[in-house]
């Protein structure tokens, strides 16, 4: 015998599944994209508002790099997305579907290296400069790869939005700004480390690279 409650739970079910297939249905790639980027902007302003560092726990070295970054974040894509209809520069037809969907994966990827690279850093990451009256070298996990790996999900991901737009101009635009904005900070970041830190992060990162591994 079936309870009133079990058919209730089943209709809500049901229009659930209605509601998944209509939204896959009516789904396009613009969509797909806008979708994954709020994901990930969203994702950036959770770590705004928890990372930030606290008065009296640290010591700000930040020289506005957080503003430059957040800058050139914007306008990467801004312009990026500008140009994705320049003729001329729009990626080959036979290309285009691979450029999508791997520029979807590398912006996920990117998110999830960065995630764990901060998770990696517990307490000691903050999304501006500063340094922890404890601070200490962290060279475990990703840390023992590159010395910014979570720059270097920030910039996979840049890239995959670059690729996503299916433009080579929007790709040079949104790793250009990328890089600008990514070599300010890390230029700041490793003075103020080898200031507080002294020996050993210079030791650090006389063995490891900065972004990409055995190569920058």
């Amino acid at each position: 015998m079936i309870h009133i409650d079990e058919v209730a739970r089943y209709r809500k079910q049901l229009a659930y599944r209605r509601f998944v297939h209509a939204y896959i249905m009516r789904m396009n790639a613009t969509q797909l994209l806008l979708d994954v980027c709020a994901l990930w902007i969203l994702s950036e302003i959770g770590i705004m508002i928890v990372k930030r560092s606290k008065a009296g726990q640290a010591t700000s070295k930040d020289r506005l790099s957080i503003h430059v970054i957040w800058i050139c974040f914007m306008l990467g894509p801004i312009l990026a997305s500008k140009v994705t209809r320049v003729q001329p520069t729009e990626m080959p037809a036979a290309i285009r579907p691979y450029a999508y969907w791997g520029g979807l994966a590398l912006i996920v990827i990117g998110v999830a290296i960065r995630w764990i690279a901060i998770a990696t850093l517990k307490r000691y990451f903050t999304v501006d400069v500063a340094i922890a009256k404890d601070h200490k070298v962290i060279d475990h996990g990703l840390y023992g790869v590159v010395r910014h790996p979570s720059y270097a999900g920030t910039l996979l991901s840049f890239i995959g939005l670059g690729f996503a737009f299916l433009n080579w101009l929007s790709l040079a635009a949104c790793v250009v700004f990328a890089v600008i904005g990514l070599s300010y900070r890390i230029s700041v970041e490793e003075r103020a480390l080898t200031e507080a830190l002294g020996d050993a992060y210079r030791s650090y990162a006389a063995r490891t690279k900065r972004l990409i591994p055995g190569i920058y």
